[in-house]
């Protein structure tokens, strides 16, 4: 498909995580078949006031194209004028996040708390894609609550402002990450809108994804919590989705081994004191469902050093 003048050629897209999809995971995931990536969320208002910080989430590579920049605020000219600074960096679209449910981010009137007032969703979007000069995708929710599911509304309105595609997520603000998704919600964005339609929610395996896309009648899906530790399911959506050769089930070695990768681009990128500290929760994730995960999750969490990492994997067969 295409987002504006944007080709995606596969099915699933790694989804935007704060403190987990920087550049080392992002590159990870597009290196085992993920179409499309979306880095971690940037205050507009930091970049405007030139916050250091907010300026390193916006590194892109070569390696994960094509890529887009999220960027949330809750003020059109802020929201522009924060585009065209991330434009500096080069990416292939710009997202804007209308669906984050984090207190801190929705309690200053931006994420999911945008779609309470869809007129200003819509000025938002008009004030970006006016700003800059690559496809602009907005990320919303089911709705805020119960009582006001709206994304049908806020995704009409987010079309008719110019924004390229849209991709949503099947719970409203109030559910967070529970009950599962609603994937029917997907299904009638799907169904008011000519711009592409993301599926997101509850999609933690190739038959799920492949599921959602025959339910909702998405043009692709997006994956968060089922890529962690798990960077093989976008290889395994695409065979699946695409008729390829069959999965074939991921060995211990095989984890270890991506784990180590993983860890040390994450320490190539960002030193290995701050890399080796994030690390710990990537580590935990890899070990889930292996033999001694537990004891093996006790240990991470007190990862310091790469070599610490390497003793740790070492011991494995000895658990």
């Amino acid at each position: 498909m295409k987002i504006g003048n944007t080709e995606i050629k596969g099915y699933a897209a790694l989804a935007p995580m704060a403190g987990v999809t920087d550049r080392a995971f992002r590159e990870l995931c597009v290196s085992f078949g993920a179409a499309y990536v979306v880095g971690e969320m940037v205050s507009a208002k930091g970049l405007v006031y030139k916050s250091e910080k907010s300026r390193e989430l916006l590194v892109l590579s070569k390696d994960e194209r094509p890529a887009a920049v999220q960027l949330f605020g809750n003020e059109p000219d802020i929201m522009a004028e924060a585009a065209k600074i991330a434009m500096e960096y080069s990416p292939d679209i710009i997202d804007i996040n209308m669906g984050c449910p984090a207190p801190k981010i929705a309690m200053n009137g931006c994420g999911s708390a945008l779609m309470k007032d869809p007129a200003l969703c819509g000025r938002i979007v008009r004030a970006v894609k006016d700003a800059v000069s690559v496809p602009v995708t907005v990320k919303i929710r089911k709705g805020w609550d119960r009582n006001s599911v709206n994304a049908v509304e806020v995704a009409q309105i987010c079309e008719a402002s110019g924004a390229d595609a849209v991709t949503v997520h099947g719970r409203t603000r109030e559910q967070q990450y529970m009950p599962s998704a609603d994937w029917d919600i997907i299904k009638q964005v799907k169904r008011a809108v000519g711009i592409p339609v993301i599926g997101n929610g509850d999609v933690t395996s190739a038959e799920l994804a492949a599921k959602m896309m025959e339910q909702t009648g998405c043009d692709m899906v997006m994956i968060g919590r089922g890529a962690l530790g798990n960077p093989w399911i976008f290889s395994e959506i695409s065979r699946l989705i695409g008729h390829d050769r069959p999965s074939m089930p991921v060995s211990e070695a095989e984890r270890i081994t991506v784990l180590l990768r993983h860890a040390a681009k994450m320490c190539e990128y960002k030193g290995e004191a701050v890399a080796m500290r994030e690390a710990r929760k990537h580590a935990a994730w890899y070990f889930k469902g292996m033999r001694g995960a537990a004891a093996l999750r006790r240990r991470a969490v007190e990862l310091n050093t790469y070599e610490e990492l390497i003793d740790l994997c070492r011991s494995i067969d000895n658990i």
